[in-house]
């Protein structure tokens, strides 16, 4: 995969830095890189739930994070710092619903970070390219950025980044889920 944008709010990229959190996003965007995603460039063509289940399995591969199936952010990883400081970072990735659930992300960045669960929270969106070929209400960084800058304004009050991401280039479709009778 490639990423396109990154965008930081309310001191995200400082507390990224003054934090140490800095070695768990590089570990998020390595592993992103890492992935060879191709894909049928044709407009919805692919499938977003396949996508969302090979970025989840990179989660996986990596190690140690924790992975929350409902109600909360989907990975979470934390760092232990001379036995007393623990620093953490929330991932939501939004490559597989309709764009109007990155507002209930943030409201569970909001509520991680006001519980102190987590210090930073991380969302994974398709570019405007990638998003063509994915499901039509599929989120895309513009989706993102208008939920946060001008539906939500709350949202940036809170230590958050925006990852846009985009596949590798073009090849076999990726499959849709079979829809539910």
């Amino acid at each position: 995969m490639k990423i396109t944008n990154i965008i930081y709010y309310n001191g995200a990229h400082q507390k990224i830095c003054r934090l140490g959190l800095a070695e768990l996003f590089l570990e998020v965007q390595d592993a992103l890189l890492s992935l060879s995603v191709e894909l049928k460039e044709e407009k919805d063509a692919n499938g977003g739930a396949e996508l969302r289940k090979m970025i989840d399995a990179k989660f996986e591969a990596l190690g140690d994070w924790e992975k929350i199936s409902a109600g909360g952010i989907d990975w979470k990883k934390k760092l232990r710092y001379n036995q007393t400081i623990l620093v953490r970072l929330g991932v939501e990735l939004q490559v597989s619903a309709r764009s109007d659930l990155l507002v209930r992300d943030i409201v569970h960045f909001r509520k991680s970070i006001d519980d102190g669960e987590i210090d930073v929270g991380l969302v994974i969106v398709p570019d405007h390219k990638l998003q063509r070929f994915l499901p039509d209400r599929t989120p895309c960084l513009q989706d993102a950025t208008r939920y946060i800058e001008k539906e939500f304004k709350e949202a940036m009050n809170y230590p958050l980044i925006v990852l846009a991401i985009e596949h590798d280039g073009p090849g076999e479709i990726l499959q849709k889920q079979a829809r539910k009778a």
